[in-house]
Order: C-alpha cells, then structure tokens, then sequence
C-alpha cells in the first residue's frame, strides 16, 4: 500500500529561503490586518495540514479507488470516510482557510493555501477535489454575486456546510462553450428556470454537505449566439430561504455517473437541470468573463494535482528502488547481501530524477504564482498589482499544461521503477497514473492551453505580458552576472530568454499570414516557455541554496541536494529546448496535408 508524506521541508524553504514569503506579505496591510502573514503562524498550519494530510485521506485513497461513488435514484453515495473526513475537514476550518473574514474565512495568505492544497492532492486527489471545487465557487461568488447573495451563500460555503460545482460541459460542446443548448427563462421576479444537460461535472452530486451551489453557464432567452450570450447563474440543490435556510428541492438532478479511468472516488456526474430555479450572477451576457475567474483557479488546481500526483509517485518509487535488490553493480552498496538495491543503477536514478526536478520545479512555480496572487489581490500600488497579474495570467496556461504533461510522465516513470510490480494493483502506482491522465484533458485541454497562450496571452497583447516575464529573467541574470557559481545557469538562462523573444517573433510573423501557422507551433511553445520559466526558478532554488551552504547552514546536505536537483535539469531535461526550437520553427508546413492522401477525407471547401 503506497504511503504519502507532505514535502514540508521543501515547502518551507521555498517559503523562508526562496520568496522570503513573511517579508513579502507583510508588504500587503491585508494579511498584516489579520495577522496571518507570520511564518510562525505559516508553519503551524503546515504541520496540521500535514497530519490531516497523512492521518486521515491518505489511508482513504486506495480504498476509496476500489469502491468509487455509486448513484441510486439521483442520490450518490461516496466511499467509505471520505464524508466523515470531509466533515473533519470543514470543522477544522480548513474549507475557510485563505477566505475572506468578513464571510467566516481565516484570511490566510494564498500561498499558505497552496501549499496545503498540493498535500490534500497528493495524498488523495479525488478527495481534494471536493473542496477545491467548492473554493472555486466562492472565489467567483466573491467576484460578481451581489451582496445579498454572498452574505447567504459565501459563510455556508466556507464553513463547508454546503458545497459547490462548476457546470460547463454539455453532451455536444466542451471547448466550444459559444455552442452551449442549456436555456434560462427569466420569471420576472429576479429568478430564472434553468433548463439543460451538462455532463463531466466534478463534485456534483454527493453526500458531503446539506446544499449543492451549483455555477451554470446558460443562454437567456433571445441572447445573442455564441460566448457573447452566455451568463452565469447560481442554482441550488435546494433552494435558500431569504434567511439562509434550506427550502424545497430544486429540479436539478444527477442522471448518471462517469465511468472513468481514474479519480474515481470522485462523483463525476451528468446533470439534469428541468425548470431548475437559480439567480444571476453579474451581469446578462457576461457570463464568461464571471465563469473564467473560477475557471482560472481550477486550471491552478489541475496543475496542482499534476505535482501532487508526481510527488506521491515519486515518493513511493524513491521508497522501492531503496529496498528492491537486483544483480550486481559498482561500487555494491549492499556486500553481504546477494544483490544490490536498484537505486544504485543509473537509469533507476535518471527516472527518480526526472520526477524529483519536474516535481520541484512544479512546486517552485506555484509557490511563485500563488504569492503573485495574493500581491495581485492586495498590494497597495496599482502598477504591482498588474504586474503580478499579467505574470499570473501569462503563466496560468503555462502551469496547467507543463505540470500536468510532466505529472504524468512522473506517474509513469515512478511505476517503471517498480517494474512489474507497477503494473500490478496492491502496489498503488497504477492508481497514480490513471489518476493522473485526466489532468491533460480537463478544465481545458493541454492543447487549448497552449492556444490560450499563444494567441491571448502573448501575440494579443503584442507580447506585453511575455517581456515583463522576460524582463524578470534578464534583471535575474545582470543581478548575479559576478556569482560564479551560478554562472553555468545563467549564461543557458539568459540565451533561452533571448531565444524566446526570437520564437515569437518567428511565430507572430508567419501567423500574420496563416494563422494555422501559430496553431501548429503553440504546443512545443508552451512547453518551452514552461522549461525556460523552471530554469529561471532553479537558478533562484540554487542562488538560495548557495547562500545556505556559505552560511554553514547545510549539515544534512538538503541544500547540496537541491544544486544536485538543478544540475541535473540543466543537463539532462532542460536541453529539450533545442528541439523544440526546432519544431517551433518547423512551422505548418508538414501538417497541411492532403487531406484525401493522408486521411481519407474528401470535402468540399467552403469559402465565407
């Protein structure tokens, strides 16, 4: 049975040593208004987290896997503990954790709340998504309800009384949410009947809490086609009194659930909604705009579990290749017994590696993005504010893809290690990478992500939000041009940066003729984006490790292991980026194929 234990010593040096989080937030009077910003505070809540973490969902994942959630009448039933851990969970006041006060929340950093998301991921990711998805509620609540409806439903949603859905999907259009079929009648009296089918809904029908908020995306009656008319409306299981409490059943009902490859313990549902009433959210026809603030934490928290995922898997192979003896090599590290453990084997410490820096180079970015976050949020100047926004919303796609493409291939090299054994149930690591593939797929494909970057974040506003990042990594560079050690890493990153400056010029100019051309290149350039930023953070894990060790401040050798760590991502995955330079700049060419030749479709071309 695989085992999890929360990375508290890495976290807290990302924490202390990298971002030096206490001295940022206390830059932001929010969290000084709250006191939450101390590290003190930062580190008594990791180590609760950790404990709840490994004491109570962790022992729940496997079993969890093996039962999965069961439907019956609409009513869906989960596995065994997870409600009674969810319960544990709210009366902690952990589905509080980073809200706001004046609903009920603590008013803790969100990169507090980061950190204790990845441990929630890693030790049972089906499990955290129920709260995650709940969080994602608020956070748009918060943004666009009115103030009537944030004081009935924000305290119940962080005090995980109730919980919370996000309903995109339906039968016919996923990406494509401008094709969407789910109507809304309005009633006159600022309620509406929402009617329709979504499909994929995590979370959306459970026995965890008394109330379901679920967020809907619907088309009010005679809005115009397309995005330009969808809106957002909350609909309620039960409908909620003007008192807060609970009144009848609304027609909102759980037809089916998902058979899935993984995550299976969480309540994948396909929703009927049948007259079902609700209440606008924001304004008519701006929808989107609403659903995209929740959209956005999810795509954070997707990539989230692409790390929480990896560092699981990590952590179980480490635990077998230390154990598991096979053969002879030199130097032995066991003499008197008749093999040695296969972690002396190269190729077992290259798959470790390779899990151990993607892993760590994941958890360093989201760190980075989550304090982005919260200096986006609350920092008193406007021009800080926007600029850690634009970071946060040029990365977001960055995150989402690179972390859950390199999560997977985590699972899989961490299931490698255990040979056979991998393949097999009762070891874990199967579970690890089915869980793991749908990170690809939701909350926006890996390739939607990638066109996300290239077409909004980057060539849509000329390239502002890529030459604030690129302008970081170039002061990074002039800032330790005489450090020496670090000199290897700095002259690769500061040739990288320039390079991708180049790419997407090459890029936006052939787009400029052939959009196709943009589309072509955008997955092996968000890719190379997600490796030139990890090289930048690598570089400031290293600066910060350096400092450590001259300070006589590494006798365990944590410090050393982390130059290791980025070492051998400069050397052995960072050089991936030659080749993608090279299909970058390969362009469209050998994909506009004949169709008829190479596919066997004949059609007629239609010119508008």
């Amino acid at each position: 049975m695989p085992t999890y234990k929360a990375p508290l010593r890495d976290m807290r040096f990302l924490l202390k040593d990298v971002f030096q989080a206490e001295r940022a937030l206390s830059e932001l009077p929010y969290y000084v208004g709250h006191e939450t910003h101390s590290a003190d505070l930062a580190d008594q809540i990791l180590d609760e987290a950790a404990r709840f973490a490994s004491n109570v969902i962790q022992p729940l994942n496997m079993s969890g896997d093996a039962e999965g959630c069961s439907v019956s009448n609409g009513v869906v039933t989960t596995p065994a503990g997870f409600k009674e851990a969810f319960k544990q969970f709210a009366a902690a006041g952990w589905t509080g954790l980073d809200g706001d006060p004046e609903y009920g929340g603590q008013g803790v950093p969100h990169v507090i709340g980061n950190a204790v998301s990845e441990m929630m991921i890693g030790a049972n990711t089906a499990w955290s998504m129920y709260p995650g998805l709940s969080h994602g509620a608020y956070t748009a609540l918060k943004a666009y309800a009115s103030d009537e409806t944030k004081n009935i439903y924000l305290p119940k949603l962080l005090a995980g009384e109730w919980t919370g859905t996000m309903c995109l999907t339906e039968p016919h259009c996923g990406t494509d949410l401008g094709l969407l079929r789910t109507k809304a009648a309005d009633n006159g009296d600022g309620t509406f009947n929402i009617s329709g089918t979504k499909i994929f809904i995590s979370a959306g029908e459970h026995d965890f809490a008394d109330n379901i908020v679920h967020l809907v995306l619907a088309r009010i009656e005679g809005a115009p086609a397309g995005t330009k008319g969808i809106s957002l409306f909350l609909v309620p299981k039960f409908l909620v009194n003007t008192d807060g409490s609970l009144g009848e059943r609304n027609p909102v009902v759980c037809a089916s659930l998902e058979h899935k490859m993984g995550i299976k313990a969480n309540a994948t549902a396909v929703l009927n909604f049948d007259g079902a009433r609700g209440i606008l959210v924001g304004q008519p026809n701006k929808g989107m705009q609403a659903m995209f603030i929740m959209m956005n934490g999810a795509r954070l928290g997707t990539a989230m579990q692409g790390l929480g995922l990896g560092e699981a898997a990590y952590q179980n192979a480490l635990a077998y290749a230390k154990d598991r003896i096979q053969m002879r090599h030199e130097p032995r590290l066991t003499p008197a017994e008749p093999a040695d453990p296969i972690i002396g084997y190269p190729d077992v410490r290259r798959m470790l590696m390779t899990v151990k820096a993607y892993n760590e180079g994941a958890r360093a970015l989201t760190f980075w993005l989550s304090l982005q976050l919260d200096v986006e949020h609350h920092h008193p100047d406007a021009a800080k504010r926007e600029e850690a926004a634009d970071i946060v919303a040029l990365l977001t796609p960055v995150a989402k893809a690179f972390m859950t493409d390199n999560g997977f291939q985590g699972t899989v090299l961490a299931q490698q290690v255990f040979g056979g054994h991998g393949y097999i149930k009762e070891w874990g690591m199967e579970q690890f990478v089915r869980d793991a593939r749908i990170g690809q797929i939701y909350e926006g494909t890996n390739g939607i992500q990638a066109l996300d970057l290239i077409g909004r974040k980057v060539l849509g506003d000329g390239g502002k939000k890529l030459q604030k990042l690129s302008g970081l990594l170039a002061s990074f560079v002039e800032e330790n041009e005489g450090n020496e050690d670090l000199a290897p890493m700095l002259e690769v990153l500061g040739k990288a940066a320039q390079q991708a400056g180049t790419l997407t010029m090459v890029i936006g100019q052939k787009a400029m003729q052939n959009p196709d051309e943009a589309n072509a290149a955008a997955v092996d350039y968000l890719r190379y984006i997600g490796h030139v930023t990890y090289a930048y953070l690598f570089a400031l894990m290293s600066k910060a490790a350096l400092e450590q060790i001259a300070l006589g401040n590494d006798k365990e050798g944590f410090y050393k292991a982390k130059l290791q760590t980025a070492q051998f991502y400069y050397a052995k995955l960072f050089p991936e980026t030659k080749a993608l330079a090279a299909t970058i700049k390969a362009g469209n060419d050998t994909l506009a194929v004949d169709d008829a030749a190479m596919f066997g479709i004949e059609r007629e071309l239609v010119h508008a």
